[in-house]
Order: C-alpha cells, then structure tokens, then sequence
C-alpha cells in the first residue's frame, strides 16, 4: 500500500501553506492531506495529530514545517504507522528541548524581535509576526502579494507551545527513517541549526537550498516534494518488504 502524506504546518502559517506540494504530490498520484495544527502546545498538538494519523489507512509519510517538527516528532514516537518523515525548515527536537531554546542554540534567528504579544482568554500569551515585518521575516522570497495574505491568515501560536519541552523519551527521528529540506536564508530558524539537527538525526537525505526563506513549502514546493517523494518511495519499499517476507514466512513448504 502506498503511503498517505500527511501535512503539519508549524506557527505563523497554516493549511494552505501546503497547496503547492500537494499539487505535486497529487500529480505523482500520491494522496496527502493537510492537519491543522491547534499550535496551544506540544502534546495537545501531537495528539489532535495522532488522530489524524490514525483516521487513514495504511502507513503515513508525515511531514511537518518548523514549530510543527516538535508536533510530529511526538506524534509519530512509538507510532507503527509512521514509516517515514520530512522536515521542511522544521525543528527535530530531542527530549526536554523546546522551540525558544533551539531557536537560539546559534545565531542567526531574528524571529523574536518580529514578534507582537498579547494576552488570550484562555490564560497564558500568544505570538504572531508583525504585518509590517512578515514579508521579510518570514517569506522574502514569496512576492509582495501572497505575502500580504499570508500575514493576514496567519495562525498566531502560544508561548506555551513554543516552551513546552519535548515530552517523548524517544523522539521519532531516532527510530523512523528521516528526510530534511531547509533553506540558508530563513530567518527563523537558523541555517546552522537545520544543518546540526539533519546531523544529529543521521537524515537520510538532506537538501539546502540557497537564497530560500523560511516559508519553502511556499515558495520552493518542488524540493520540497521531492524530498517528500524520496521519502514515500523509501516507506513504500519498506512495506514491500515486509510484505514479501510476512508471505514467505507463511507459504506452505512441500
């Protein structure tokens, strides 16, 4: 069976960030769909997230951007239905680690300045980029237009979501075969940190790509689908192996 892909967009963004790549995906016949990600913290996020993993059939490529790396690497830990993941500008935590504090593991990040604050009902504070900053912090390689309408549906995110702790003992990356594909531009997340957390993962596959900003699902969505499509002809050789041997285990001897 082939595996669905399954879409984790990170804060500041939401589903559509995605249209691009699934219209790549759909074009390789590859089924994917997009999760909205609630962004009020990691384990609430990762489990709204198992649900949909587990609302379809067969093996899942999970693929998550930025703040929606910590979403999927708890979504997926201890999850057989996982066989593959992406991460697209996208952190890949290890335990007790959280988004601010990664963020700032080495320099280049210039989100916190670009950040506006404010109170929410529910207790606690939430964060969104400034409109008049979003454009260059967020998507500089994205024209002025989609730019003004991505700031102006962006999905604002917690400040207990961006401090939360891994809570898994295991993160996904460290059992599921990983793929990484991020830019040297983004100003989110730094290009050395991309680079250390591909590392540390021992990735199996790796593409930078030069003069991209954060936001690459929008504004380079044919790398990013290609390391998608990597990864799902892996997850699908995978699974056709452990097929072939299920059967041949179990075909009669004469």
């Amino acid at each position: 069976m082939r595996p669905t892909v399954i879409l984790v967009h990170g804060a500041f963004a939401e589903n559509n960030s995605w249209n691009g790549v699934i219209e790549r995906l759909r074009a390789e016949n590859v089924t994917a769909l997009a999760a909205s990600n609630p962004l009020r913290g990691v384990a609430g996020d990762a489990a709204y997230v198992r649900d949909v993993i587990n609302s379809v059939e067969g093996p899942v490529v999970l693929v998550a951007h930025s703040y929606g790396g910590f979403v999927a690497t708890e979504a997926a830990a201890g999850n057989d239905k996982v066989a593959a993941l992406v991460y697209v500008c996208a952190f890949a935590p290890e335990q007790g680690e959280n988004a601010f504090g990664l963020s700032t593991k080495f320099p280049g990040s210039t989100l916190g300045e670009a950040l506006a604050a404010y109170p929410v009902a529910s207790g606690g504070t939430e964060f969104a980029i400034r409109p008049d900053v979003f454009h260059h912090q967020f998507c500089a390689d994205v024209p002025a237009g989609p730019a003004a309408l991505m700031a102006a549906t962006q999905r604002p995110v917690t400040e207990k979501a961006l401090t939360d702790a891994l809570p898994t003992g295991t993160p996904a990356w460290t059992t599921i075969p990983a793929w990484f594909v991020f830019s040297d531009q983004d100003l989110n997340i730094p290009v050395a940190l991309h680079r250390f957390m591909a590392e540390r993962a021992g990735a199996k596959g790796v593409r930078e790509i030069a003069g991209a900003s954060h936001a690459l699902s929008v504004s380079e969505p044919e790398a990013v689908t290609a390391s998608i499509l990597e990864a799902v002809a892996a997850a699908q050789g995978a699974v056709s192996r452990t097929l072939a041997d299920v059967l041949a285990r179990s075909s009669p001897r004469w």
